[in-house]
């Protein structure tokens, strides 16, 4: 499925900071396609889309600001992203975001696995993922970076010395051998 030039892209979350629900929904006239993914997904794509536009060579604008990229109604997700790429075309001066469906192995495949070597497991290929592939301008996909990084901040402080998230009453730290790191720090 392609929004081959989407009117809005946003990464937002749903629920209570260590219980939220991350989504991404990108609209193209009246379609608006809403896509579960993981906070680390928001991240890591805001992440990439500023390297990529550190190499453009192109002065990009803002793009919308924060406060028109909260998610639209209904949340109906299509089904939960497993790969994201993006990349971005110089000959149309878009970026292209593709997201590929997460398919779960069950539990003959995860067996399959282990097999020893030289036997091949029966081929069954399984069901097809869903793809959806949206191009956005940098300026669209640069407030995305900027909105999805906000979104993701609200949540847990971090741990200082292992990096996960600390709980109100807060946490094991493993670099801490166990001993307790407070929210409060």
């Amino acid at each position: 499925m392609d929004l081959e030039r989407v009117d809005r892209i946003t990464a937002g979350a749903v629920g209570e900071p260590g219980e939220r629900t991350f989504f991404l929904q990108a609209r193209e006239g009246e379609r608006t396609i809403t896509i579960l993914v993981e906070k680390e997904q928001v991240e890591l794509l805001g992440t990439s889309i500023l390297e990529i536009l550190a190499t453009v060579g192109r002065e990009t604008g803002e793009g919308p600001p924060s406060d028109e990229l909260g998610l639209e109604p209904p949340l109906e997700p299509l089904w939960r992203a497993g790969r994201l790429s993006i990349g971005y075309a110089e000959e149309r001066d878009l970026m292209l975001l593709e997201i590929e469906e997460l398919i779960e192995q069950d539990e003959q495949e995860e067996e399959a696995d282990g097999e020893p070597e030289g036997e091949s497991p029966p081929e069954d290929e399984g069901p097809e993922p869903g793809r959806v592939r949206l191009w956005a301008t940098r300026e669209q996909m640069l407030a995305l970076a900027r909105h999805g990084a906000a979104v993701a901040e609200r949540g847990r402080p971090k741990c200082r010395y292992c990096g996960n998230p600390i709980d109100p009453q807060g946490h094991m730290c493993p670099a801490m051998n166990g001993h307790r790191e407070s929210a409060g720090r």
